[in-house]
């Protein structure tokens, strides 16, 4: 599955930056110091926007198609910030031979994002996941920690009504 970047207006403040600048000088000289800055610039902005991307790229003078390649390929990444409420949706196998994907039409349709977004208000983030393990549960979305099982798309504006 392709990761996505959505178009959030990035804000930064001094305090990240020095964290950051912190970071990349105790990393950067170090033999295969991308995953360690990335997972702590991670830390500090609870994501990797692109803007922060770039400026790891500047100061360790490594391509930006590079770190973006690292941060898109493994899955602990996140290249969008998490709304308060943080839905997924289990395309596992059981899952979706279950109808998964028409709950992630009803989601998209009721909170009015695509996989891999957030509302603008950033209450709500939607993603597509793997198998979370609950498939006796099929079709499985989750907010947050909250797990709902053997749903339907009926189902999907009473769950988030709860949020």
């Amino acid at each position: 599955m392709k990761k996505q970047i959505t178009t959030v207006a990035f804000k930064d403040t001094q305090e990240q930056r020095a964290k950051l600048d912190a970071l990349i000088e105790k990393y950067k000289n170090e033999k295969g110091p991308m995953m360690p800055i990335l997972q702590g610039a991670q830390d500090i902005y609870g994501y990797l926007p692109i803007e922060v991307q770039r400026y790891i790229s500047i100061q360790t003078e490594v391509p930006l198609s590079e770190i973006y390649g690292i941060a898109s390929f493994y899955s602990q990444f996140l290249l969008n910030p998490k709304g308060q409420y943080a839905v997924s949706v289990c395309l596992g196998t059981a899952c979706y031979v279950k109808g998964s994907g028409l709950l992630m039409e009803k989601l998209t349709e009721v909170l009015g994002i695509k996989n891999g977004e957030i509302t603008p208000d950033k209450k709500f983030s939607l993603d597509a996941t793997r198998c979370i393990g609950a498939c006796g549960l099929a079709p499985v979305i989750t907010v947050n920690e909250d797990v709902y099982g053997r749903l339907e798309p009926k189902d999907i504006p009473d769950i988030i009504a709860k949020y």
